[in-house]
């Protein structure tokens, strides 16, 4: 791979490979899991997905705020396990049954992927 006819170093092109990798899964991945709601929920679960990227806000919280060699999980307090327990089980609960509102479950199916998307961009590394 060449930019302006001069050769990327093998480490340029890992961090290209691995950031497309991990803001495609962040952006693409809820696509399929929409396919799992009811077609007239799609959209919006998609959409619920997507803010559920929110959950960044912690990483502010931490200096320097951004580190690409640093592992999001268990470091900062919204991607801590005790955090992905919560979001894991919240995919689980009978929300119906419950008379618990439909959007909870993409809100946990988003926060669930998500920790898994920053955690396969860690074992990318």
């Amino acid at each position: 791979m060449h930019l302006n006819d001069k050769p990327l170093s093998p480490m340029t092109e890992f961090i290209s490979w691995r950031t497309i990798t991990h803001y495609g899964l962040h952006f693409v991945a809820p696509i399929l899991l929409a396919l799992l709601f009811r077609k007239d929920r799609r959209v919006k679960a998609y959409l619920i997905m997507l803010a559920t990227m929110i959950v960044d806000a912690d990483h502010l919280l931490a200096t320097p705020i951004f580190d690409p060699d640093r592992m999001s999980i268990g470091f900062h307090p919204l991607h801590s396990h005790i955090a992905i327990t919560i979001y894991v089980v919240m995919c689980f609960l009978p929300y119906e049954k419950l008379h618990w509102p439909w959007w909870l479950r993409p809100v946990a199916f988003g926060l669930t992927f998500h920790m898994f998307t920053d955690w396969l961009n860690h074992v990318m590394l």
